[in-house]
């Protein structure tokens, strides 16, 4: 796993976590997973996409996703989006659903949200690797250490961001956010076994863009 690393301001944050042994054995785990010929979500190079997409200094809205899509040419490193060419997933429909509900705009015909994490939306698994048709199977790899200190430094460093945490898993990150610094929204997951009980009709786009208004920030371009 030689030649990890973040895009310039974020390596100035987070290089300190690729000296701790936690992340060692991180490496550890992934290099022996793909020595004994196991497949791994999304490839190496697009790992840390969105880190690489969403600069640390431009980050104003976080959407935490659990782990990457465990089917073949799903994951690229962005939570709930999947590349151009690649049929839109369950979840990601209920979102543009709720998208076109909430501000009138038409959903995309792709799933890729890359033009979301351009503008400052920081798209976070909690997990940024999972094994081929196994979901959840790099939740305990230590990842989420990672991912947390993610979540902490981001709370700590920036003001006015916007967490948007959809589902029971998401909502657990709350403990690490201070709500008087920051808006967190928290409604059902996308997923279609969870999107009546509150997604639909969350209005979490136009909520984000408000507060972004209010804080003198640049609204996002759904």
């Amino acid at each position: 796993m030689v030649g990890w690393a973040l895009t310039k301001d974020w390596s100035e944050q987070l290089d300190f976590i690729f000296k701790q042994d936690h992340y060692r054995h991180l490496l550890e785990f992934l290099e022996y997973e793909s020595a004994h010929n196991k497949t791994i979500y999304p490839p190496k190079d697009q790992m840390f996409n969105a880190f690489d997409l969403s600069s640390f200094k431009n980050t104003k809205v976080i959407i935490l996703g659990q782990d990457p899509y465990h089917n073949e040419g799903q994951a690229h490193g962005l939570s709930f989006s999947v590349p151009d060419g690649i049929r839109v997933p369950p979840s990601l429909r209920n979102i543009y659903q709720e998208l076109s509900s909430d501000l009138s705009i038409t959903p995309s015909q792709s799933g890729n949200l890359t033009h979301w994490a351009t503008q400052g939306v920081l798209l976070l698994n909690s997990a940024l690797t999972v094994e081929k048709n196994s979901p959840g199977s790099h939740a305990k790899s230590g990842w989420v250490d990672f991912t947390d200190t993610v979540i902490d430094i981001l709370n700590e460093k920036k003001q006015n961001l916007v967490f948007l945490l959809w589902g029971a898993y998401a909502q657990k990150k709350t403990e690490l956010i201070d709500q008087d610094k920051h808006l967190v929204l928290m409604t059902a997951h996308p997923s279609p076994f969870s999107a009546h009980k509150g997604f639909f009709g969350c209005k979490h786009f136009s909520k984000t863009n408000d507060y972004l208004k209010i804080h003198k920030l640049k609204t996002i371009n759904w």
